[in-house]
């Protein structure tokens, strides 16, 4: 049996980082999204959502006991050691369920995983990959892609902000560069190369 591939996929919010993920998924890999598993790592009657409304206080639990996430992130990414400070609660959680996660992908027989997460290589995810696939682009892009999620000039600034240009400080952990600013077309072929060019497809 071949062995499985493990990319690992990162690169600033807004880049596109979950649509070159599903396009793996198109072409066979296990799709592992950090974010999802870090909203199941801090729902109702996990561990770290009580460590988290500990940490932060009961305005940011809703009345159903669940986390009051926009009002957290509101919080998170205007002030960087409350967002170290939820990173240091949430990201434990969410590695153990990435490399359950893994280990099942393998034991499937699945040609390739694609781990999606923000910190992949901050969080020692990377360590855990064969590749690491940085998705960047332009600045007007990813600006207007924030927008069109629904965030407001200023939240969508700051939210950009606080991540310190994430795209030059990872680009040396970098196996390959997908950059994603123009087509959607163009973006999907990229991806395709990239995928034959790592021996998964």
């Amino acid at each position: 049996m071949r062995r499985t591939l493990r990319i690992g996929i990162t690169g600033p919010i807004g880049c596109g980082k979950s649509a070159v993920a599903s396009w793996l998924g198109e072409l066979g890999a296990t799709v592992v999204d950090a974010d999802e598993l870090a909203r199941e790592s801090t729902a109702r009657g996990e561990p770290a959502l009580d460590a988290v409304i500990e940490r932060f206080g009961q305005r940011y639990r809703q009345e159903d006991g669940s986390l009051d996430r926009a009002a957290l992130g509101r919080l998170v990414f205007s002030d960087p050691a409350a967002l170290a400070d939820l990173e240091a609660i949430v990201h434990p959680a969410v590695r153990s369920r990435i490399e359950i996660a893994m280990a099942a992908a393998e034991a499937a027989g699945a040609p390739a995983i694609a781990v999606e997460a923000i910190k992949l290589v901050e969080g020692g995810l990377a360590q855990l990959c064969d590749e690491v696939w940085l998705v960047r682009c332009d600045p007007d892009r990813q600006f207007e892609r924030l927008l069109a999620r629904g965030l407001n000039e200023g939240e969508a600034t700051q939210r950009i902000a606080a991540q310190d240009d994430p795209a030059r400080r990872l680009r040396a952990a970098a196996t390959r560069t997908i950059d994603t600013s123009g087509r959607i077309d163009d973006a999907r072929r990229r991806v395709l190369e990239a995928w034959t060019a790592s021996g998964a497809g």
